[in-house]
């Protein structure tokens, strides 16, 4: 089952790990911006008693749930990382299941205009083509690694090999229509998103001048 249609404006949110994609995506959610993140639909997916977890169960045994009946996180990355095969089993399950709970979040959005957070959105090849522009959240690689370093408590080694399955930064910067910057703390930041959500709700009243812009 594919997606409804995105909204008249949409904005596709992206960026490597580590990179501050939901600090700047609550930001515009704070400034009026409907937010769809598909790493929260997913992560409900495979919480205790989530809608996917009996196909995992299913797929990959009772091994792969925690005790308290979640998707075993740490033991399932370090599958997939070691099993293309494994990867699209898992995705299998996941994506369809994704696809639908983000076209139902979409469809009750009441913004001015919607913003998909998708950390993997070049990287899918179909995402880009769904939003009317796509807003890569930019930072040095090494910043990436020492925020999920201390954030996530991984090493140093588990972050680069995230990294490596991710475009690359040049990639994702010739990909997007926009950029936000995040090197240097919430008070830079905040000027850079003001001054997008500005031009997001622009475009959005030119594109539906009808759909109630606040």
């Amino acid at each position: 089952m594919d997606t409804a249609p995105a909204p008249a404006f949409s904005v596709g949110l992206t960026g490597g790990i580590g990179c501050g994609k939901t600090t700047v995506a609550d930001m515009f959610g704070a400034l009026g911006a409907s937010l769809v993140d598909t790493d929260a639909i997913a992560h409900a997916l495979t919480a205790p008693h989530g809608a996917a977890m009996p196909a995992i169960l299913g797929a990959f045994g009772a091994d792969f749930a925690s005790a308290d009946g979640a998707m075993d996180r740490a033991k399932m990355r370090a599958l997939v990382f070691s099993d293309p095969g494994a990867r699209a089993r898992l995705e299998a399950i996941l994506h369809p299941r994704i696809r639908e709970a983000t076209a139902a979040a979409a469809a009750i959005a009441t913004g001015p205009y919607t913003i998909f957070v998708v950390p993997l959105l070049i990287e899918s090849g179909t995402w880009a083509g769904r939003v009317t522009r796509v807003l890569a959240i930019d930072c040095p690689e090494e910043m990436q690694v020492a925020r999920v370093m201390a954030r996530n408590g991984m090493a140093e080694e588990q972050v680069r090999a995230i990294m490596a399955t991710q475009v690359t930064r040049a990639q994702r910067l010739a990909a997007a229509d926009d950029v936000v910057v995040n090197d240097a703390g919430l008070a830079a930041l905040r000027p850079q998103v003001e001054r997008l959500h500005a031009f997001y709700l622009a475009e959005s009243r030119r594109i539906a001048p009808d759909r109630g812009v606040k």
